[in-house]
């Protein structure tokens, strides 16, 4: 299927690794020129950059300018934008949501929410200028099936998906869709990393990462298809909604999960 994303202009948040990652990497491969914003760099994105029209930007989104600056450093190198992806985001574990600290709320909504509002806030007249822009929030299932030991995550999650909702009003007049992708357990190093979820579960279960995402997780959450999704598998269905084919699609929150939502509401 042809996107047409050619030549499009791309920022693509949290992309070193995992989800931003993969799609920074498929946005490139269909033409677009991409910038990825994350802390750090990684093999990955430097062996990225080499092949493709990819620039690195360093920037801590969940520090207040860092949005602001982030994005009047990609209006000066590219005088455009077009697609806004913002996937950076984080979790810590907990007890229960009865543990975490006002600290611990407060900077876990800084990265995963407040830091999209001020991205998108900032991107916004970027966005608008070009009148066929898309931006994507990278949410999570979690969003819809909260949990005790990562309370405030799913809190920001839901309040993410929410202020996309809004957003696609308040931002369709000016050629802006907005959605939300809302992905289950993915192969990423948030689950798979040094301190993941994978290695913590591993050790209460006395098993290994490895069993735990290839067997226990698809077990123990009700994954109908039988595994955890692939990065690239979550980039094809942001890259659907980045581009010209889902031109009538915008409000929306798509669940990517292999079947572990089960309710209809």
């Amino acid at each position: 299927m042809e996107l047409n994303l050619t030549n499009k202009t791309a920022l693509v948040t949290g992309g070193s690794k995992g989800i931003g990652l993969a799609v920074a990497t498929a946005l490139a491969k269909e033409g677009a020129r991409v910038a990825v914003a994350a802390r750090g760099t990684s093999a990955e994105l430097k062996e990225l950059r080499n092949e493709y029209d990819v620039e690195h930007f360093a920037v801590d989104l969940a520090e207040p300018r860092g949005p602001e600056r982030l994005v009047a450093a990609v209006a000066s190198s590219y005088g455009s934008l077009d697609l806004l992806v913002n996937n950076v985001g984080a979790s810590e574990p907990a007890g229960s949501s009865l543990d975490f600290t006002d600290e611990q709320w407060q900077r876990l909504f800084e990265v995963n929410f407040f830091g999209v509002v001020r991205t998108v806030r900032a991107a916004a007249p970027l966005l608008a200028a070009g009148r066929e822009a898309a931006v994507v929030n990278i949410a999570s299932l979690n969003a819809r099936l909260p949990a005790g030991m990562i309370a405030p995550y799913s809190a920001a999650k839901a309040a993410l998906v929410n202020f996309g909702k809004a957003l696609s009003e308040e931002l369709a007049a000016q050629g802006v869709r907005v959605n939300s992708v809302s992905p289950g357990p993915v192969r990423t190093p948030l689950w798979t990393g040094p301190g993941g979820f994978a290695h913590l579960f591993a050790e209460q279960a006395g098993i290994s990462a490895d069993e735990v995402m290839d067997r226990m997780l698809p077990e123990s959450m009700g994954i109908t298809l039988g595994r955890v999704a692939e990065p690239e598998e979550i980039a094809d269905l942001v890259l659907f909604l980045c581009s010209p084919r889902s031109s009538h699609v915008t409000g929306a929150d798509y669940v990517i999960g292999g079947g572990m939502l089960k309710s209809t509401a």
